[in-house]
């Protein structure tokens, strides 16, 4: 959520800036600033009624004191109105903010200035490229084809279980399935990150605080009786571990990681580009949290991201580093790059990573803030990313090192699965 001041200050800036998202601002900033005049000014009578309630009963205090118990109880009985009219001002105070936030929460995060414009994924512009694409020889299978042949996942019996998205990983392809999990914490874990084990669902406070409501609330599975929903990634639960939290500037940064199922109903996806592990309800992540200083939070993100190149990398993984147009960053991002691998078999580009700094966006939703040197007490700022997310990992893995005797297993993954080969 955008803080007031930032609007009030210059609202054409916020307007122009968020015309980079394809987002039209205008109506609800003026709405915005309407509701805030009305607040400010109401504030103000509520803040002047208090003081001269205050003040009447210092005087009512002093003429006790001089035994003028007439005047007193005279004057006690016209300070009454006080009452009456600071509780009319508190409530109306109340509705006031409560309609303030409800149009703040509309505005999506402003882009960086570094964002380019676009409006489509086409429109990203790609900053870095490494590895070389495969060239495979022979009759070359896609990663469901090859879960079929050596029978390590299926994604049939997990339609009769669940529906279409829910995959049943089997034999050496679960022992895959965690290896890869395993990796990603222990790296996370050398780079400095705590592991956290969270809930796999939240409530909507946290579900509000991150920024996946209300805007992504369509795209989330939502347990009606308990209103709780279902992670769509581990950025929820280990970001609100600091909600309405005050932190001291030297317990920064705060480097988490956590490793969970994620749930999302992907509504709309058809075609090609859905096949197999390409896009699915239920699938494995680990993510990568910080909560750092405003001054030091693109050098985190850039941090972050020479990370999840770093962990592409070792699994010998053709990658390429997009940094993601005003139409394709999140509502809730300021600055997004996005991984992707290249697929052998598919010849695409498949996501496998974004990693995203949020500025004060969620931090201002969860009140989390920290004490700096002079003891002011300031909006952190958060950044999160997938470091990272399995199944295309996995379906590249499967695709690119693919051959006539199996499908190899990177060097790095061995130790973790006990085998080097799948056949």
């Amino acid at each position: 959520m955008l803080q007031i001041h930032v609007i009030r200050e210059d609202k054409q800036k916020v307007i122009e800036t968020l015309k980079k998202k394809n987002f039209d601002a205008e109506s609800i900033v003026e709405r915005i600033l309407d509701v805030d005049v009305k607040r400010r000014s109401t504030q103000k009578q509520l803040d002047d009624t208090l003081a001269e309630s205050k003040s009447k009963a210092r005087e009512i205090g002093e003429l006790f004191k001089s035994g003028q118990q007439d005047k007193a109880n005279q004057l006690r009985e016209e300070t009454a109105k006080y009452k009456v009219l600071t509780k009319e001002l508190q409530d109306k105070l109340t509705q006031l903010e409560s309609e303030q936030e409800s149009l703040l929460v509309l505005l999506p995060n402003l882009p960086h200035e570094s964002v380019p414009p676009g409006k489509t994924p086409e429109d990203n512009e790609v900053v870095g490229q490494e590895g070389d694409i495969p060239e495979l020889e022979g009759e070359v299978s896609a990663h469901w084809d090859l879960c079929s042949k050596y029978d390590i996942i299926d994604f049939e019996l997990g339609t009769k279980i669940a529906g279409a998205g829910f995959p049943v990983y089997k034999g050496k392809g679960a022992k895959l399935q965690r290896a890869l999990i395993s990796f990603f914490l222990d790296e996370a874990i050398k780079e400095g990150y705590t592991e956290y084990q969270v809930p796999l669902m939240v409530n909507e406070a946290s579900a509000y605080a991150t920024g996946q409501l209300p805007d992504k609330d369509g795209q989330m599975y939502h347990m009606t009786i308990d209103n709780l929903y279902m992670i769509p990634t581990a950025e929820v639960p280990v970001t609100n571990l600091f909600r309405d939290t005050i932190l001291q500037e030297s317990q920064l940064p705060i480097k988490s990681t956590a490793y969970s199922a994620c749930f999302r109903r992907e509504a709309g996806s058809y075609g090609k580009d859905v096949r197999g592990l390409n896009r699915l309800h239920q699938f494995d992540k680990v993510e990568i949290v910080q909560v750092t200083k405003a001054d030091k939070s693109y050098e985190t993100l850039e941090e972050m991201r020479s990370y999840v190149t770093g962990l592409l990398r070792k699994l010998e993984l053709p990658f390429r580093v997009l940094r993601l147009c005003g139409g394709d960053v999140s509502f809730a991002s300021a600055l997004t790059y996005d991984m992707e691998v290249f697929s052998a078999a598919q010849k695409r580009w498949l996501e496998v990573s974004s990693v995203s700094n949020f500025e004060t966006f969620q931090s201002n939703r969860m009140k989390l803030r920290y004490k700096d040197k002079e003891g002011k007490t300031v909006l952190a700022h958060t950044l999160n990313g997938s470091a990272l997310a399995l199944p295309r990992i996995l379906a590249a893995l499967l695709e690119n090192n693919q051959h006539e005797g199996g499908i190899r297993i990177p060097e790095v993954l061995i130790p973790y699965t006990g085998f080097d080969n799948i056949s």
